[in-house]
């Protein structure tokens, strides 16, 4: 068409969560002509104002479409907005590329990725490590298991979001390699909050702690991005506890697979069940300072020392 880019792409978008919709919105401002769909259509008004498109259901999304991405939360979404009756692969054309960013099981990609080659489609597994800061930066790690070529294809698409992309092998290698990412996090958060709850106890400045060791062997993205909120008692979700739960449960599955023993990880994951308990799972994964400070019987937030309860 006269007085397009040559490299515009047309593509379907499915999920506009913390992550999903800020990812979509780098898509539409690079050029490319998005339709989106998600559960709560109010969501995706502030990506229609800049010129993306609604579909009433993901295969409306699929339709005609060059490359699809999926950003929804559970194993079961994923099956169900790709292979389901009004998924992505009953309408998205041969030749076309759908690309998983959800955190999911290596299986079930594997699987993914045979039905789609059926149908003459890619499919890559690409999630995603970077929260909600990532995610609105453009500065999100991504992590692909599935075809080289379906990669370099959706490469510039990838880019407008991404600081880095890696390619680790066939499908399901990238859900691999996010449950290394996840279980790397899962201990580091256990460090950061039981750092600044020691730190309270104690009766130290907690925001010249962070600013001190942040700059030093204990320093993190984790204690960087989320240390500061956990001073503020902001828990707003940048990567929501029950999904984290999900992918810690995925992890240790694998590890069982693979016989593995991973006790930090298992430990981690009995932690974050614990604040979804506590009526926390929506919030994001910094709640977790809730459940580290009520173990020893302290005040839940530390936006005011939290040293009160049982102190010396």
């Amino acid at each position: 068409m006269s007085g397009q880019r040559s490299d515009r792409r047309r593509v379907g978008w499915i999920g506009l969560g913390v992550m999903g919709a800020p990812m979509c919105g780098h898509v539409v401002a690079a050029g490319h002509d998005v339709v989106v769909h998600t559960r709560t259509a109010a969501t995706a008004q502030p990506l229609l104002d800049v010129g993306a498109r609604w579909a009433a259901t993901p295969a409306e999304a699929a339709a005609g479409a060059d490359v699809v991405f999926t950003m929804v939360g559970y194993p079961d979404d994923v099956r169900q907005v790709v292979a389901g009756d009004e998924g992505v692969l009953s309408t998205v054309p041969g030749g076309a590329v759908v690309v998983d960013l959800t955190t999911s099981r290596p299986s079930l990609a594997g699987e993914l990725a045979e039905l789609a080659s059926v149908r003459g489609v890619g499919m890559l597994d690409a999630p995603v490590s970077g929260g909600d800061v990532g995610a609105r930066e453009g500065r999100l790690v991504v992590m692909v298991g599935g075809e080289a070529a379906h990669l370099a294809a959706v490469r510039p698409l990838l880019d407008t979001f991404a600081r880095s992309v890696t390619h680790f092998g066939p499908a399901g290698a990238g859900q691999h390699a996010k449950m290394a990412n996840q279980t790397a996090i899962a201990s580091t958060m256990v460090g950061v909050c039981e750092s600044l709850c020691y730190a309270a106890a104690a009766g130290l400045d907690l925001a010249e702690l962070i600013g001190c060791i942040g700059g030093g062997a204990a320093g993190s993205w984790s204690l960087e991005n989320y240390g500061p909120r956990i001073l503020r008692d902001d828990l707003a979700p940048g990567f929501k506890v029950d999904h984290f739960v999900k992918d810690l449960g995925i992890a240790l599955e694998e590890a069982t697979r693979l016989r593995l023993a991973l006790p930090g990880l298992a430990l981690a994951k009995e932690l974050y069940v614990a604040v979804s308990a506590a009526g926390l799972g929506a919030q994001g994964t910094q709640a977790l300072v809730t459940a580290v400070q009520r173990l020893s019987g302290r005040p839940a937030s530390l936006a005011s020392g939290g040293g009160a309860a049982g102190g010396e």
